[in-house]
């Protein structure tokens, strides 16, 4: 696929650089690919599931046929460095797909996105600018206030995840019309080995039919799925044909599963030069750092678009008490008829 092919990029992520511009954004830049439209999603750690739907959805109906999915986050700068609560479990990473239509039955047969924000306090990430202060890096500043890192209550989104994950399994199968015995494997989102041993109970399947590599990577949050779907790739975990399930949940609090028909596993790499799409990407740097000259000459060339604009005509003067007044009395005045005068 090349990037002039590329319709739509959604980047899920909690930790973008910018509020806006949007990571997706940056990322159709850097690619050159000048047909997709962009932007971010924010549903914690099951945001790339809500992204695979949202993709999904839009090829369905035919308003695009290439879209690009990507979970990245750099969450080791949000947490707090002395909660060991928090610290030793979030990394960061990113993963990303790519979706196409296709006349052949299958890609993603169902899914199922839920949301409950009564439990927005239990796993939460303040943005950078909820307090009036100034930030100093993670140690306390002199104001008494810290920079805005995660907060969790562990205990309780433990006893959420364990709950949601087989619910959202067996919901999306249902939608689906499969059965468990019809799926092949199961890509969890990585956030505690606990998390899924106790679906693998509820669901009565052995643990080894979820994927895990959470012992190498840790939790990256909306990148965990994508991750270790390309993980699965490699170890020869998925063969086509194969119904395979992904399940995530997250702060919000947020959850969803996607069942999606595996029939699409790539070859083999082939003997094909490492720098076949440099030159591509080379002109789309060179061709976006033109455009931001040429805008530039062209405001500096072509001056104001509204040179007989004036402040004081954007922006009416306010009246004081008194005038708005005498204003009121004389407006009372012209609009009251006038008073018969009586006869003598």
């Amino acid at each position: 696929v090349s990037p002039g092919q590329v319709e739509l990029i959604i980047v899920a992520t909690s930790t973008p650089e910018f509020v806006f511009p949007s990571t997706a954004v940056q990322v159709q830049d850097l690619l050159g690919a000048s047909r997709a439209g962009a932007f971010d999603l924010s549903a914690a750690c099951t945001g790339f599931i809500y992204g695979l739907n949202m993709a999904a959805n839009a090829i369905m109906t035919g308003s695009i046929n290439t879209a690009i999915v990507i979970g990245a986050e750099t969450l080791s700068r949000v947490v707090d460095w002395r909660d060991r609560g928090t610290c030793i479990l979030f990394g960061d990473g990113a993963g990303a797909i790519v979706l196409r239509g296709s006349t052949v039955p299958g890609g993603l047969l169902a899914s199922t996105l839920r949301a409950d924000g009564s439990g927005a306090n239990l796993l939460e990430l303040p943005t950078l600018y909820d307090r009036p202060v100034p930030i100093m890096g993670l140690q306390i500043s002199p104001n008494g206030h810290r920079h805005n890192t995660i907060k969790m209550n562990g205990r309780e989104v433990f006893r959420f995840a364990t709950r949601v994950t087989a619910d959202a399994i067996e919901t999306v199968l249902e939608k689906a019309g499969l059965d468990i015995d019809d799926v092949g494997l199961i890509v969890p989102h990585q956030a505690n080995v606990r998390i899924i041993e106790t679906a693998a109970r509820r669901l009565k399947v052995p643990q080894d039919l979820f994927y895990m590599n959470l012992d190498r990577l840790g939790n990256t949050s909306a990148a965990s799925i994508p991750l270790a779907l390309c993980g699965a790739v490699e170890d020869g975990r998925l063969h086509p044909n194969d119904n395979v399930v992904f399940v995530g949940f997250g702060g919000g609090l947020t959850w969803g599963a996607a069942v999606v028909k595996w029939d699409v596993t790539p070859p083999p790499p082939a003997d094909e030069p490492s720098w076949r799409w440099t030159p591509w990407y080379i002109y789309a740097r060179v061709r976006s750092a033109v455009r931001r000259l040429a805008r530039r000459a062209l405001a500096f060339i072509a001056g104001s678009p509204t040179p007989q604009a004036r402040l004081r005509d954007a922006v009416p003067r306010k009246e004081t008490p008194r005038k708005e007044r005498q204003t009121r009395e004389e407006r009372q005045t012209r609009s009251e008829p006038p008073a018969e005068r009586p006869d003598k």
